[in-house]
């Protein structure tokens, strides 16, 4: 078989849907300042406006509890920095040990400005140990973040659950919720959280371009101070095009939901009975069965991650060893670690995480190359298995 393009890294970032890319394109000219009166600015301001609505039946929101940022990071930077703010009797904060690195490294921050953070542990599953976060919790803590979906194992958290005893001990429930948009359904109301971070770069939608969501009567503090956009809360000349590229995501996300599901679950499966049929000593990662339909991450006894990586790039596949954040640290993913995965074997990690594009002849080629690519690095390598 011819070497061919295969892209299988969704999670790190999604191509532009055919229908936003052409939403972009028709808005090019559409050049005024969102905040201008005159009528350049007004046009601009209901393109932003319309985009905000639908970001909002997305996620079953009020349009106005939604702010526009630059991405997830943001995001959730923004809600750490106005805990810290927060004048209370409160100092402790919980987060999970599996948690994107802008959400750790946040925490992190948070402790060495003398906060108490707990980073509770998860389940081989990488499912949050509920007994430690009961433990956890107590009339001292102020905020929870727990992710909605792990973006190099797919597990989804059950938030609901967890945001209310949060709630129940009077804290403030941070969801990220960047990879579960668009695979699996977010309904902020139904999860009863007080705040929720989206990204558009994952529903195929452009970059530097994201949401918060806050409900009605949250505290938020601007990480941004500036003009008046966003109603005070994230200063900033709106970015018309990659907002209106968002809203057009967020259309196609929440109509075709279902369809993604399917597909992508159906594909996944195809790839992951075809690695074990195919490969020996090998170990998929993650929740079976609460786990995001595009996602499958499998540990190779024997071989190295990159190499992996590196071996399947000349096949023309491109896949990722975990969080594209990530990329370029010699350190063994934190998530797969903290699921009690050893050292040797979280290195020899690949993620495949599929998308609209991909088809069953691209699941039937990487089922044909992976093979004799893992053969030979295990009988290169020192490693037993």
């Amino acid at each position: 078989m011819e070497t061919r393009p295969v892209y299988v890294d969704y999670n790190a970032t999604t191509p532009l849907r055919s229908e936003v890319k052409d939403a972009i394109i028709s808005d090019l000219d559409i050049y005024g300042n969102a905040s201008s009166l005159h009528t350049s600015g007004r046009q601009a301001r209901a393109r932003v406006e319309e985009a905000r609505k639908t970001v909002g039946l997305l996620l079953g929101s009020d349009p106005a509890s939604i702010i526009f940022t630059s991405g997830g990071s943001e995001s959730n930077n923004a809600v750490f920095q106005t805990m810290r703010q927060l004048k209370s009797d409160r100092n402790e904060f919980i987060t999970t040990q599996i948690e994107h690195p802008c959400v750790l490294n946040s925490a992190e921050f948070t402790k060495q400005r003398g906060f108490k953070v707990h980073f509770i542990p998860v389940d081989e599953y990488g499912k949050i140990k509920m007994e430690a976060l009961k433990s956890a919790l107590s009339e001292r803590t102020l905020f929870v973040s727990v992710m909605m979906a792990n973006n190099e194992i797919g597990t989804i958290q059950d938030i609901k659950e967890i945001a209310r005893l949060a709630k129940e001990a009077g804290a403030y429930f941070h969801t990220d919720a960047v990879q579960a948009l668009g695979k699996i359904p977010v309904n902020v109301k139904d999860l009863g959280v007080d705040y929720l971070t989206v990204s558009a770069h994952k529903i195929y939608g452009p970059k530097g371009i994201g949401a918060l969501y806050i409900k009605k009567g949250s505290p938020f503090f601007p990480l941004i101070h500036g003009g008046h956009q966003e109603e005070g809360l994230r200063a900033g000349t709106y970015n018309n095009l990659g907002i209106l590229g968002f809203g057009k995501a967020a259309e196609l996300a929440l109509r075709d939901l279902g369809e993604y599901q399917k597909k992508t679950s159906a594909l996944r499966d195809k790839l992951k009975d075809g690695l074990l049929s195919k490969i020996p000593d090998i170990k998929i990662n993650g929740h079976p069965l609460d786990t995001l339909p595009n996602t499958l991450n499998v540990s190779f006894a024997g071989a190295e991650g990159e190499a992996i990586l590196l071996s399947m790039d000349i096949e023309g596949i491109e896949a990722s060893t975990g969080s594209a954040c990530a990329s370029g640290s010699l350190e063994p993913s934190h998530v797969l670690l903290a699921t009690g995965v050893g050292p040797e074997l979280a290195h020899g990690s690949i993620r495949f995480s599929l998308g609209w594009q991909t088809t069953p002849e691209d699941v039937d080629y990487i089922i044909e190359k992976l093979p004799p690519i893992i053969k030979r690095l295990r009988d290169m390598s020192t490693l037993k298995i």
